[in-house]
């Protein structure tokens, strides 16, 4: 399932976030941990916010993701479809409500 996740960082958190991000390598900044892929990430630094889109295999692996940066910043996450699964689900109202 996917799943997009939005994030704001508060002025007092911002230094410390971008301590602990810069100091991680790529392949630690793309290990979503067991049942979690990061499909993309992208980060708007002069609003301290930014959106990933991840793929679990469940909830608590990826509460288990998202819990490793809650204390630091607000999170949003969010169930999300591609554009074939959407499309799926679009057909699938139209064909109910045409009668």
């Amino acid at each position: 399932m996917k799943f997009m996740a939005t994030w704001s960082v508060d002025q007092h958190n911002w230094l410390p976030i971008l301590k602990k991000w810069s100091s991680m390598t790529p392949a630690e900044r793309a290990d979503g941990g067991a049942g979690v892929t990061i499909v993309g990430r992208w980060h708007d630094m002069a609003a301290r916010t930014g959106v990933a889109i991840l793929e679990a295999t469940d909830a608590a692996a990826l509460h288990a993701y998202i819990n490793q940066w809650n204390p630091f910043m607000d999170l949003d996450v969010t169930p999300v479809l591609d554009d074939e699964e959407s499309a799926k689900v679009a057909a699938s109202v139209v064909a109910a409500h045409d009668g």
